[in-house]
C-alpha cells in the first residue's frame, strides 16, 4: 500500500528556501533603484551640509538668548 507523502519539508529545507526567495527578490529590487549622478549627488551634499549649519546656528541663537535670560533673571534674585 501507497503511503501519502504529503509531509511538509524539515525546518532547515523550509528556511533555506526562503533565504534563497528573499535574496532572488532583493536582487530583483536592486535592479530597479536608480543611482544619482554626480552632479546630483554634489547637490544635494550641499544642501544637507547648509541645512545643517542653519540648524546649528539657530539652536546655538537660541541657547545663548535662553542662558542669558536666565542669568539676567538671577542677577534681578
Amino acid at each position: 500500500m501507497a503511503e501519502a507523502t504529503n509531509k511538509k519539508p524539515n525546518f532547515f529545507v523550509r528556511t533555506g528556501r526562503r533565504i534563497s526567495k528573499w535574496f532572488r527578490e532583493m536582487k530583483s529590487e536592486l535592479k530597479k533603484v536608480v543611482w544619482p549622478s554626480g552632479k546630483q549627488l554634489l547637490n544635494n551634499t550641499i544642501i544637507v551640509l547648509t541645512a545643517i549649519i542653519v540648524v546649528g546656528l539657530v539652536l546655538f541663537a537660541f541657547d545663548w538668548l535662553a542662558s542669558t535670560g536666565v542669568r539676567l533673571l538671577g542677577d534681578l534674585f
